[in-house]
């Protein structure tokens, strides 16, 4: 499964109005069919996440430089790695061990041990603010498919 998000469409996915620079907006993500789908919302359209959405946050088009990398939003990571929680199709535990590696590297995971279960890997993860454990199974995954999972993660994030 490839997991094909859009940066940020600039667009309400209800008015079909141009989101103007600066101004604040809300993003979805559903999964439709095993794929993620991003919609935006003007502050006026927005009405609460649509029924089914996987995710949702809000954030500003950015003023000035177009070609300047949103930040990383660390609470999206960190719900993302929740709702994967317990997931056992591939497609999905690649893309939350992505983002646990993510987390870890800007330190809001740290590694605590990596446990054998079988011939599967688990991480064992604790987040530096609530004190949680997250345990995070490894799909071992080749350094092609690390860039791609990648590529989807950044895509969520607005990078690509």
């Amino acid at each position: 499964m490839d997991y094909q998000i859009q940066p940020n469409t600039r667009r309400c996915a209800v008015t079909g109005r141009e989101l103007r620079p600066g101004e604040k907006f809300y993003s979805v993500l559903l999964d439709e069919n095993g794929t993620f789908v991003r919609q935006d919302y003007s502050t006026e359209a927005w009405q609460g996440p649509p029924s089914g959405a996987f995710s949702f946050w809000t954030g500003r088009i950015p003023v000035g430089e177009e070609s300047k990398r949103p930040p990383i939003d660390d609470e999206l990571l960190l719900d993302c790695l929740q709702r994967l929680e317990g997931q056992s199709e591939p497609a999905r535990v690649n893309y939350r061990y992505v983002v646990a590696l993510l987390l870890m590297r800007r330190k809001r995971l740290r590694f605590e041990e990596a446990r054998k279960e079988g011939d599967q890997e688990f991480l064992l993860l604790r987040c530096v603010r609530t004190r949680n454990i997250y345990r995070v199974q490894n799909p071992r995954l080749t350094e092609e498919e690390m860039s791609a999972v990648q590529e989807e993660v950044f895509k969520v994030l607005g990078w690509q």
